[in-house]
């Protein structure tokens, strides 16, 4: 296992868990010794910042036209879902060779080769992950792109409930009461989305199912990191891999190969070429959320999504014309505000923890023990 591998899996470990990793802590104070200058830095964190929106809020738009644009009229979930895993499969694998063939340091990734071995151990991961995937598209498909951070908001409250369940973690007051307002914005949301004719039920069970496969998916990669020797590459060819093989009978059991069939933009070049960009974002997205953690950190990652989500709502509306009234911005703002203050909350627990800790250590090291 190298230098890198063990870096690309304590910045998944700081995202999934929300506490520091020493091996991280130990390569931030190396690079500290070497001071960027602050206005490089910060350029480079809002380039790194702005790359994340721009491809998660295009994804997001993406998704929503080929799942269900009126022009389009293509209706097979499963199938986009399968094809943007294939994507991610076909680049993970590419760079692996391209890797191999650059002089060594030039292209940092992992060597990746296919292992039944290692793809059976992740098969548990890999069905909760299609799950998540499906899910998060279905969502999408029957809900407004304006309404999908409401619909998919439930995240937070099934981590916190889940990490009591299976791991015995306890979670504040406080942290308790911001989950409180993004449960009420949730119910605030479906309300308006009722009474303005627009909600869908299907919709709303698929986001709560994503919300809660997201939480599974966070608990079953910390599980199975080992598998691939902590790299998060590794992880996401053998997850991809394994889906592409799942969805397959479930495409067929769908009727969705005979849908295709009649698909009257089935030789289209532009209909793939959409494909193959969503699949691109796909892949692309896992890689600038991993480089948004590295140069900022699990925390801000963290407001950044949430303010992610509060723009494109806003574009959504503007985009697709739509009127929402007061209430309905009103769950929105809850069900952000919630996840921005239960971000802050566990940010100030952390930190706490951090400096309890210190005086422990420095005492251990006077008397020598």
């Amino acid at each position: 296992m190298n230098r890198t591998q063990l870096k690309r899996s304590g910045i998944l470990r700081m995202a999934l868990s929300g506490s520091s990793d020493p091996l991280l802590q130990q390569e931030e104070g190396d690079s500290g010794n070497r001071e960027t200058p602050f206005l490089l830095k910060a350029i480079q964190i809002a380039l790194v910042v702005s790359l994340y929106w721009f491809i998660s809020i295009t994804m997001v738009f993406l998704n929503k036209y080929l799942l269900d644009s009126p022009s389009l009229r293509l209706d097979t979930p499963l199938f986009v879902t399968f094809y943007q895993c294939a994507v991610t499969v076909f680049f993970c694998k590419a760079l692996s060779l391209l890797a191999s063939c650059c002089p060594l340091g030039y292209l940092d990734f992992p060597s990746i080769r296919m292992d039944l071995k290692v793809s059976r151990s992740i098969l548990p991961l890999s069905v909760v992950f299609i799950s998540m995937i499906t899910f998060n598209n279905l969502c999408l498909k029957y809900v407004g792109v304006a309404f999908y951070n409401v619909g998919r908001s439930l995240t937070t409250v099934f981590n916190v409930l889940l990490s009591y369940l299976l791991l015995k973690q306890t979670t504040s007051l406080y942290a308790l009461i911001a989950c409180g307002a993004i449960i009420g914005g949730f119910w605030l949301g479906i309300d308006q989305e009722g009474a303005e004719g627009t909600l869908s039920w299907a919709g709303i069970i698929f986001g709560i199912l994503a919300s809660l496969c997201v939480s599974l998916n966070a608990i079953y990669t910390k599980k199975v990191l080992p598998a691939v020797d902590g790299s998060i590459w590794r992880l996401t060819f053998y997850n991809n891999m394994n889906a592409c093989v799942l969805f397959l009978p479930l495409m067929l059991l769908l009727g969705e190969f005979h849908t295709l069939y009649q698909f009257d933009k089935l030789g289209n070049p532009g209909f793939w070429g959409m494909m193959t960009l969503g699949g691109v974002l796909g892949f692309a997205i896992g890689y600038v959320t991993g480089l948004q953690i590295k140069f900022t950190s699990p925390l801000t990652h963290n407001v950044s999504g949430t303010a992610k989500a509060c723009a494109q709502t806003v574009l959504a509306v503007c985009y697709y014309e739509e009127t929402k009234s007061f209430l309905w911005w009103t769950s929105n703002m809850m069900v952000l505000g919630g996840s921005f203050a239960y971000t802050w909350v566990k940010g100030l627990e952390m930190k706490k923890a951090q400096e309890e800790s210190t005086p422990k250590t420095g005492e251990k090291n006077e008397t020598g023990i």
